[in-house]
């Protein structure tokens, strides 16, 4: 980041009543839209782990993707997408988890990682922690080894840090 370092809260605006009533949506497209913003965001979720010898970045889709790949790149390392169930076209791995109200699934390349690699796990928002706790041990399930967990935004209230205890995380952003 540059000498002027950039306040990434003030680029992101709160939407309320957003996807439903009663919730407060952390909007992140004025931080995307901003070339200054979206570098200095990129380089909080890089430069803690600039020299720790990641080999995949994992990202959850869909936000996920936009930071992860540019983490990826950032660290010289390969990109790992991490979807939902039906969306890659080889034989993949998967591992379900429950939700509040039902289950959903993830799924990766069961070729993407090779047992031992180091992986740091990237995306967008940690708010109950579900989706990664499941991104993780899929990862773990082909033999990844975990390095990290790295987020730019984090909302504490809703106890996701319980969720993913026994990983070092780093969120950039804590509300």
């Amino acid at each position: 980041m540059s000498e002027n370092t950039i306040c990434l809260t003030d680029y992101i605006r709160d939407v309320p009543d957003f996807p439903k009533k009663g919730i407060l949506f952390k909007d992140i497209t004025p931080l995307l839209s901003d070339r200054d913003a979206l570098a200095g965001a990129i380089d909080a979720l890089t430069v803690p782990f600039a020299k720790a010898g990641i080999q995949h970045v994992a990202a959850v889709e869909a936000r996920g993707f936009i930071f992860g790949s540019a983490v990826a790149k950032a660290l010289n390392a390969g990109f790992i997408p991490v979807r939902k169930p039906g969306k890659l076209p080889y034989k993949t791995d998967s591992v379900t988890y429950e939700l509040e109200y039902g289950s959903d699934t993830v799924e990766v390349h069961s070729d993407s990682i090779k047992p031992g690699e180091k992986v740091l796990m990237v995306d967008d928002l940690l708010a109950t922690g579900g989706t990664m706790a499941a991104a993780c041990k899929l990862m773990e399930k082909l033999g990844a080894e975990i390095h990290a967990l790295t987020f730019l935004i984090e909302l504490a209230s809703l106890g996701g840090r319980e969720k993913l205890q026994g990983y070092d995380i780093h969120s950039v952003i804590t509300y």
